[in-house]
Protein backbone atom coordinates (compact mmCIF):
# COMPACT_ATOMS: atom_id res chain seq x y z
CA UNK A 1 0.00 0.00 0.00
CA UNK A 2 1.60 2.99 -0.95
CA UNK A 3 1.97 6.20 1.51
CA UNK A 4 2.79 9.18 0.15
CA UNK A 5 1.33 13.23 1.62
CA UNK A 6 -1.60 14.09 -0.77
CA UNK A 7 -1.95 18.22 -0.68
CA UNK A 8 -0.24 18.44 2.65
CA UNK A 9 -2.31 15.40 4.17
CA UNK A 10 -0.65 11.94 5.02
CA UNK A 11 -2.11 9.39 2.72
CA UNK A 12 -2.04 5.36 2.39
CA UNK A 13 -4.21 3.96 -0.50
CA UNK A 14 -4.94 0.79 -0.88
CA UNK A 15 -4.17 -0.14 -4.74
CA UNK A 16 -1.77 -1.61 -6.34
CA UNK A 17 1.14 -0.46 -6.77
CA UNK A 18 1.52 -0.14 -10.49
CA UNK A 19 -1.81 2.06 -10.73
CA UNK A 20 -0.99 5.09 -12.40
CA UNK A 21 -1.25 7.80 -9.92
CA UNK A 22 -3.52 9.82 -11.34
CA UNK A 23 -6.26 7.13 -10.99
CA UNK A 24 -5.06 6.73 -7.92
CA UNK A 25 -5.64 10.33 -6.86
CA UNK A 26 -8.90 10.85 -9.06
CA UNK A 27 -11.01 7.40 -8.47
CA UNK A 28 -9.22 6.54 -4.68
CA UNK A 29 -8.76 10.12 -3.40
CA UNK A 30 -11.73 11.45 -4.97
CA UNK A 31 -9.66 14.62 -6.31
CA UNK A 32 -10.82 15.26 -9.86
CA UNK A 33 -9.20 18.37 -10.67
CA UNK A 34 -6.71 16.47 -12.36
CA UNK A 35 -7.68 15.44 -16.06
CA UNK A 36 -7.16 12.17 -18.14
CA UNK A 37 -6.30 13.30 -21.59
CA UNK A 38 -3.99 11.37 -23.74
CA UNK A 39 -2.78 8.55 -21.19
CA UNK A 40 0.81 8.75 -22.49
CA UNK A 41 2.64 11.61 -21.08
CA UNK A 42 2.22 13.78 -24.14
CA UNK A 43 -0.46 16.36 -23.21
CA UNK A 44 -0.32 17.55 -19.72
CA UNK A 45 -3.74 17.54 -18.49
CA UNK A 46 -2.66 15.29 -15.69
CA UNK A 47 0.24 17.38 -14.44
CA UNK A 48 0.58 17.28 -10.93
CA UNK A 49 3.57 18.04 -8.68
CA UNK A 50 6.08 15.79 -7.22
CA UNK A 51 8.28 17.06 -4.56
CA UNK A 52 7.38 20.09 -6.06
CA UNK A 53 8.86 19.37 -9.74
CA UNK A 54 5.88 18.79 -12.71
CA UNK A 55 5.13 15.48 -13.51
CA UNK A 56 2.57 13.30 -15.63
CA UNK A 57 0.16 11.44 -13.16
CA UNK A 58 -1.20 9.36 -16.20
CA UNK A 59 2.30 7.43 -16.93
CA UNK A 60 3.65 7.56 -12.99
CA UNK A 61 3.06 4.62 -11.08
CA UNK A 62 1.22 5.08 -7.61
CA UNK A 63 4.55 3.14 -6.20
CA UNK A 64 7.02 6.36 -7.22
CA UNK A 65 5.40 8.60 -4.76
CA UNK A 66 6.13 6.33 -1.40
CA UNK A 67 7.34 8.44 0.95
CA UNK A 68 7.05 11.33 -1.56
CA UNK A 69 4.83 14.78 -1.60
CA UNK A 70 1.91 15.34 -4.13
CA UNK A 71 0.42 18.55 -4.63
CA UNK A 72 -2.65 18.70 -6.96
CA UNK A 73 -4.95 21.41 -8.42
CA UNK A 74 -7.12 21.54 -5.40
CA UNK A 75 -4.78 23.08 -3.37
CA UNK A 76 -3.21 25.80 -5.67
CA UNK A 77 -5.18 28.46 -4.41
CA UNK A 78 -3.05 27.73 -0.83
CA UNK A 79 0.41 28.26 -2.77
CA UNK A 80 1.66 31.36 -2.95
CA UNK A 81 2.92 31.22 -6.47
CA UNK A 82 -0.33 28.96 -7.39
CA UNK A 83 -2.69 31.56 -5.99
CA UNK A 84 -0.48 34.19 -8.28
CA UNK A 85 -0.63 31.65 -11.53
CA UNK A 86 -4.85 31.33 -10.93
CA UNK A 87 -5.23 35.35 -10.41
CA UNK A 88 -3.25 35.89 -13.91
CA UNK A 89 -5.04 33.43 -15.65
CA UNK A 90 -8.69 35.05 -14.41
CA UNK A 91 -7.20 38.62 -15.07
CA UNK A 92 -6.73 37.88 -18.64
CA UNK A 93 -9.44 35.20 -19.46
CA UNK A 94 -7.08 32.56 -20.13
CA UNK A 95 -9.38 29.75 -20.47
CA UNK A 96 -11.66 28.66 -22.93
CA UNK A 97 -13.02 25.06 -22.60
CA UNK A 98 -10.99 24.84 -19.83
CA UNK A 99 -10.14 20.93 -19.83
CA UNK A 100 -6.30 21.18 -19.81
CA UNK A 101 -6.35 24.57 -17.69
CA UNK A 102 -5.43 22.61 -14.39
CA UNK A 103 -2.51 21.02 -16.08
CA UNK A 104 -1.27 24.45 -17.50
CA UNK A 105 -1.73 25.83 -13.88
CA UNK A 106 0.21 23.03 -12.07
CA UNK A 107 3.15 23.46 -14.74
CA UNK A 108 2.97 27.35 -14.80
CA UNK A 109 3.46 27.16 -10.67
CA UNK A 110 6.10 24.98 -11.10
CA UNK A 111 7.54 26.56 -13.55
CA UNK A 112 7.58 30.41 -11.39
CA UNK A 113 8.99 28.02 -8.31
CA UNK A 114 12.32 27.59 -9.70
CA UNK A 115 12.54 30.32 -12.26
CA UNK A 116 10.75 33.18 -11.13
CA UNK A 117 11.57 35.83 -14.24
CA UNK A 118 11.23 33.38 -16.84
CA UNK A 119 11.62 34.39 -20.62
CA UNK A 120 9.88 33.04 -23.70
CA UNK A 121 11.95 30.54 -24.01
CA UNK A 122 11.89 29.19 -20.35
CA UNK A 123 7.84 29.50 -20.70
CA UNK A 124 8.12 27.27 -24.07
CA UNK A 125 10.22 24.77 -22.58
CA UNK A 126 8.31 24.34 -19.14
CA UNK A 127 5.39 24.53 -21.13
CA UNK A 128 5.92 22.33 -24.02
CA UNK A 129 3.90 19.11 -23.67
CA UNK A 130 1.10 21.18 -22.45
CA UNK A 131 -1.53 20.81 -25.09
CA UNK A 132 -4.30 23.45 -25.47
CA UNK A 133 -6.64 22.43 -27.92
CA UNK A 134 -8.28 25.98 -27.76
CA UNK A 135 -5.35 27.61 -28.43
CA UNK A 136 -4.49 29.89 -26.00
CA UNK A 137 -1.21 29.80 -25.73
CA UNK A 138 -1.12 33.39 -26.45
CA UNK A 139 -3.21 33.62 -23.09
CA UNK A 140 -0.76 31.74 -21.56
CA UNK A 141 2.18 33.05 -21.61
CA UNK A 142 1.04 36.47 -21.00
CA UNK A 143 -0.79 35.17 -17.56
CA UNK A 144 2.90 33.03 -16.87
CA UNK A 145 4.71 36.73 -17.40
CA UNK A 146 1.57 39.03 -15.37
CA UNK A 147 2.04 36.14 -12.18
CA UNK A 148 5.97 36.78 -12.61
CA UNK A 149 5.74 40.35 -12.52
CA UNK A 150 3.37 39.90 -9.58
Amino acid sequence: MPSFTLNGQPTTLDVPDDMPLLWAIRDVAGLTGTKFGCGISMCGACTVHMDGAAIRSCVTPVSVAEGKAITTIEVMDQDPVGKKVQAAWRQIDVVQCGYCQSGQIMAATALLKTTPTPSDADIDGAMSGNICRCGTYGRIRAAIKIAAAT
